[in-house]
């Protein structure tokens, strides 16, 4: 059972979107600053389209925190959707006054046609409006909630893009160093799509301008690491309260991810373990590895070392040169719908990650820690690493 309990609730043109958490400690310093920081970068990125000129995502705390502060109660998080005003008369709860025109033409790769015969829609706007990404304002509002339990415990949670489309960042760094704040740090955050080299970054923009000329998208992968997390969450004892699993699946939950890796991953499989396997030793007082090909996470439980997760995103399934498809109400040949849509979000998709990385670690340490205020958390997490230091 999940001790940190989130879902999330509207549609890409409907009037809000909403997001409902229960489990968070009573006591954390908590203001909308804190999540529309995040909900800003979420909309960044060179290749995002018009619908972010037109959204300024911004949360309303609706309930669960008074005066700054957690109370230990469901927080409610809304974000208005500024399009809806566009939309009046084809999106809402209330009966329409004219029927709108269908979507009929479901798009190849999206959730278009697999939504509308799962739910028996005929008009595929009753799908695409919630199977959206425009659902992850949601999740990244829901997941800067759990950034602020982490922070207070001391942990870092920061994205960085490797490649978009044929182009690979090829640029280098511990994990410790471009993770928590500092000059790497400000060089990811200041870069238009996330990345560490500025040669790679020209390369990738240029990328992303040829494939928009064409009408076509992109896809990319994107580096996931958490810094300062202790050993021992996840467990080993049953197979759905394994860390990995849980990351794997909040991860492979975003819309677009096609593939997933902790560490070295898809290398390893090609690897002998001689050269794959971490070596152990005991420095000053606590255990240290030489390398992290684990990527943190060893038979489903942190091992102390920087949690390192890779996600493949694929080519956005909205195509300004339309794929072929087929019309739902004549089965006739069709050009797929298109609908306005962004040519490469791989940057975005790293903040999104992000806030299902924190969502997922908040719970498994509120799992091994307990407490129902943030004092309580706190001081049982010193004692845990009293504990680990042999105190």
């Amino acid at each position: 059972m999940s001790h940190l309990r989130w879902s999330t609730a509207g549609e890409s043109h409907g009037p809000s979107l909403l997001a409902l958490l229960d489990g968070v400690p009573a006591g954390l310093a908590l203001l909308a600053d804190h999540i529309d920081r995040d909900l800003a970068r979420r909309q960044r990125g060179y290749g995002r389209g018009g619908r972010m000129k037109i959204e300024r995502d911004a949360v309303a705390i609706d309930g669960g925190v008074r005066g700054g502060e957690t109370l230990g109660s469901p927080i409610a998080l809304r974000i208005v959707n500024r399009d809806f005003a566009n939309w009046q008369g084809r999106m809402g709860a209330e009966p329409f006054a004219a029927t709108p025109e269908p979507v009929s033409t479901p798009r190849p790769g999206h959730a278009d046609l697999p939504g509308a015969l799962k739910y028996d829609r005929a008009d595929l706007r009753d799908v695409l409006e919630r199977a959206s990404a425009r659902e992850t304002a949601a999740r990244v509002a829901a997941g800067a909630v759990a950034r602020r339990v982490l922070e207070e415990c001391g942990v870092a949670v920061r994205s960085r893009v490797l490649s978009i489309g044929p182009v690979r960042d090829g640029a280098e760094a511990d994990p410790r160093a471009w993770v928590p704040d500092g000059a790497l740090a400000h060089r990811v955050e200041g870069s238009s799509l996330r990345v560490l080299g500025e040669a790679a970054e020209e390369a990738m923009r240029a990328e992303i301008l040829a494939a928009a000329h064409a009408g076509d998208t992109l896809g990319g992968v994107i580096e996931v690491v958490a810094v300062g997390v202790v050993p021992g969450l996840g467990t080993y004892a049953q197979w759905d309260r394994r860390l990995d699993g849980r990351l794997a699946q909040a991860a492979m939950s975003v819309q677009a991810i096609k593939a997933f890796e902790i560490g070295e991953g898809w290398s390893a499989a090609a690897a002998r373990g001689s050269a794959v396997h971490d070596a152990i030793a005991y420095v000053d007082g606590a255990y240290a590895r030489a390398s992290n090909r684990a990527g943190g996470l060893e038979g489903g439980v942190t091992n102390g070392e920087p949690l390192v997760l890779r996600a493949a995103m694929k080519p956005i399934s909205t195509l300004r040169r339309a794929l072929a498809s087929v019309d739902v109400r004549t089965h006739e040949a069709a050009p797929a719908n298109t609908e306005r849509s962004d040519v490469c979000a791989v940057p975005a998709a790293g903040v999104v990650l992000e806030a299902m990385v924190c969502l997922t670690l908040a719970d498994a340490l509120l799992e091994k820690l307990g407490g129902d205020s943030m004092r309580e958390l706190l001081r049982n997490l010193d004692g845990y690493r009293g504990q680990l230091a042999g105190r």
